[in-house]
């Protein structure tokens, strides 16, 4: 009897066991159908990898704007990281190369269009937590959203952020214009593809972000780098800035400095309509079946040929893109929402002039602040100092994947980094509920966060002369190219 009732009750605890594993990690239904994630180290957070937010671009979708998710059977487990977009990578031996350690890890395709998501409120609908989505940077070339330097979910999420990682095209597939091309489309306009997945990954989150627990009327939007001009363009573009409530900026500029090419859409249409013409590829059939491999070695051999360099980033186009985001932002035509915008001191450049005036310009035309910070810490290890996306690590906590002696300074200081990100996510204001020391930068009060650390603890104050001490190596030197399939 007592064997009975031993197994008896063994079988109920298994039973309530299963229940609460299930009730934290239920299927939720999204776009496409049923998903189900995984559990992570961090109790209570559920990560989901590889979700798709639109259908893979290939063969006829190569060249287009991103098309609906197409649906599956049956329930996805989200627990594989999706391909990240195609690419020619950093040299393992090249300082991003060693730094990263991220070369040859992962598979690089065209059918990169997914996402991951991580958030401690899978399933409960009336939850309406901060959404936080990050756009990766890399010059629009390359680079992917879950590098190891970016592998801060579980972080981002125990403070009650859902945290939403996006890949998007890069280089010629992402970027490439060509008058057929713009011929085709219903708004007589190409190239952007890869901006215009950022929008539909956007439109994705604000549309199924619910069923994670999230508030699809507070999503911020942050990137660092390429990623960061990304964010400038998704404020300035009609077709994605209504979805936006705040936006942060690292290494990205500000007023006046944007990273579009100096050209016309019309001249880059033309340059890259006589790049196929130097090969004899005069039809879209032709273009769409040449390989990625073969469209970065065009590009490359037409650019000696031509002594022309073709670029391959965002451009105004008047559907998309109807001006720059320093335009939109001085005719007042970007998100009235609350802005972060920062650098680091070893940058590619001096941002400081382009971030005050930027700031400045936002306390004119609105009542939202907006924030100035610079990263200072010289990150130990070698002498490369606060170097462009060394703040990465600290943005997301991962120094687990780091090569570097981290100090206990450097975690003080991460966690510090964390919680200003979050909390500006989840209030619009850095310093939380409790307040702080970080004030917005008005004219009155021009002054910009340094964030810095000693080996034992963070040293972060406020300064009206931020001090930028100049790149430490070369960024624009083209990377060697290295095969990843």
């Amino acid at each position: 009897m007592k064997k009975n009732l031993f197994l008896f009750l063994l079988v109920c605890l298994l039973l309530i066991s299963v229940s609460c594993s299930q009730s934290n990690n239920p299927v939720l239904t999204i776009e496409g159908g049923k998903i189900v994630g995984v559990e992570t180290p961090t109790k209570g957070v559920i990560a989901y990898k590889g979700i798709p937010f639109a259908a893979p671009p290939l063969g006829d979708l190569r060249w287009k704007e991103p098309q609906p998710v197409i649906p599956w059977e049956g329930v996805k487990v989200a627990d594989t990281y999706g391909d990240a977009a195609c690419q020619v990578t950093w040299d393992p031996e090249s300082f991003y190369g060693k730094e990263w350690r991220a070369s040859g890890s992962v598979p690089f395709t065209e059918d990169c269009l997914y996402l991951n998501l991580w958030t401690p409120a899978a399933g409960q609908t009336n939850k309406k937590l901060p959404v936080a989505m990050w756009i990766h940077g890399g010059g629009y070339r390359e680079g992917f959203s879950y590098e190891p330097e970016m592998d801060g979910g579980e972080d981002w999420a125990s403070r009650g952020v859902i945290l939403v990682q996006v890949t998007y095209r890069l280089g010629v597939i992402g970027f490439f214009s060509h008058p057929l091309l713009s011929a085709e489309s219903p708004h007589s306009v190409s190239g952007n593809y890869g901006v215009m997945d950022q929008a539909a990954a956007l439109k994705w989150i604000h549309d199924n972000i619910e069923q994670f627990g999230g508030d699809p009327e507070n999503i911020t939007i942050f990137g660092q780098s390429a990623g960061a001009g990304s964010v400038q363009t998704l404020c300035a573009s009609p077709i994605s800035r209504d979805m936006i409530s705040k936006a942060i900026s690292m290494s990205g500029g500000g007023l006046g400095n944007s990273r579009m090419p100096r050209m016309s859409f019309d001249e880059v249409q033309k340059a890259n309509k006589e790049m196929m013409d130097h090969f004899g590829k005069t039809t879209l059939e032709e273009m769409r079946a040449l390989s990625f491999e073969e469209l970065t070695k065009m590009a490359s051999e037409y650019g000696t040929v031509s002594k022309k360099r073709m670029f391959y980033s965002p451009v105004v186009e008047n559907y998309f893109l109807t001006s720059s985001f320093s335009d939109a932002a001085l005719a007042n035509e970007i998100p009235d929402i609350p802005y972060m915008f920062g650098y680091t001191a070893n940058d590619l450049g001096d941002m400081t002039k382009p971030i005050q005036d930027f700031c400045a310009l936002r306390a004119e035309k609105s009542k939202k602040p907006a924030y100035a910070y610079l990263f200072a810490r010289q990150l130990p290890g070698d002498s490369s100092g606060a170097f462009h996306s060394s703040d990465l690590w600290y943005v997301f906590h991962s120094f687990r994947h780091s090569w570097r002696p981290f100090t206990k300074g450097d975690d003080a200081l991460s966690l510090k980094i964390v919680d200003y990100w979050t909390n500006f996510a989840t209030y619009g204001e850095p310093n939380g509920k409790d307040g702080g020391i970080w004030t917005p930068y008005t004219v009155e009060s021009p002054k910009f966060m340094i964030l810095d650390a000693n080996e034992n603890e963070a040293l972060c104050s406020m300064t009206e002369t931020p001090e930028y001490k100049g790149s430490t190596f070369k960024w624009f030197t083209l990377p060697a190219a290295t095969k990843n399939k």
